[in-house]
């Protein structure tokens, strides 16, 4: 195997493992990506490789949280695991929305938003909207709910509804719900912890669809990449994830707006200017 093609894919995955979990879009990163970092394989298999990808970065939640989304788990009492059971029912509830809207639209979507404008209109506008709801917030000083065992289904159907907008690339899923659910009153610990779990379904099912879609009939060299992508995202999202739940116990999403905002100028520049 070429040995440029696996460090590229090595280079893909790292992307993915820090970007899926940081609200600024793990899709249009490896969009943008593939313009500098070029795989050399079939546009097929770099569409399904970039959403199957993410797989590895979804395995790292499992992983991390898997006494606490275990609800068979010996080491928990009966009240425990019942929690356990409604935490995943409006898990389940909250992943309806965008999955309906997914599967109907899947191929519309691919043909009209994967392109650099929109990544870069959605990195800015979604900047914006993340710097003006937390100066919102701190004017309201309202106290957010911040025991994830009291969200309720509507606010988690609410958050899936915000997911929808995720489907657009360069929104990112976890900065549609973590907005969506500061919105609705969560704190930033809840609504992140919740839009990790809320992925696993998501992720699973568009995994499922793509490779659907696009066979399995893998050669050797297309399954190789896909693995080595999978595993490196897994193992770098093990540290983002671990990263960005310290990071917003003292600080705010304002930081991660900014840079929305910075990076989706640089793509006008570049794909205006330069390419």
């Amino acid at each position: 195997m070429d040995i440029i093609l696996l460090l590229k894919t090595v280079l893909l995955g790292i992307v993915e493992g820090i970007t899926e979990w940081l609200p600024i879009s793990s899709t249009g990163h490896l969009i943008l990506a593939d313009e500098f970092i070029k795989l050399n394989m079939t546009a097929d298999f770099k569409e399904m490789f970039d959403v199957v990808i993410q797989l590895g970065a979804i395995m790292a939640v499992v992983v991390l949280y898997f006494h606490k989304l275990n609800p068979f788990s010996p080491k928990k009492n009966h009240d425990e695991k019942m929690d356990t059971i409604i935490l995943w029912t409006k898990v389940i509830l909250a992943v309806f929305p965008a999955a309906i809207i997914g599967i109907l639209f899947d191929d519309w979507l691919n043909a009209h938003f994967y392109n650099p404008p929109v990544v870069a209109a959605m990195l800015i506008i979604y900047g914006i909207l993340f710097i003006i709801i937390e100066n919102r917030n701190k004017r309201i000083r309202r106290r957010p709910m911040n025991d994830l065992s009291r969200l309720s289904y509507g606010m988690a159907l609410g958050i899936g509804v915000f997911q929808i907008l995720a489907l657009i690339p360069g929104t990112s899923r976890s900065g549609a719900t973590i907005l969506g659910g500061i919105l609705l009153g969560c704190s930033r610990t809840v609504v992140a912890e919740f839009s990790f779990f809320l992925g696993i379904p998501v992720m699973f099912g568009a995994s499922l669809l793509k490779i659907v879609k696009f066979g399995l009939a893998f050669t050797s060299t297309q399954l190789i990449v896909l693995i080595v992508g999978m595993v490196v995202s897994f193992l770098v999202s093990i540290g983002a994830i671990k990263f960005l739940l310290g990071y917003i116990k003292k600080n705010d999403f304002k930081a991660f707006g900014v840079y929305r905002i910075i990076l989706g100028l640089l793509v006008i520049v570049y794909f205006a200017f330069i390419k």
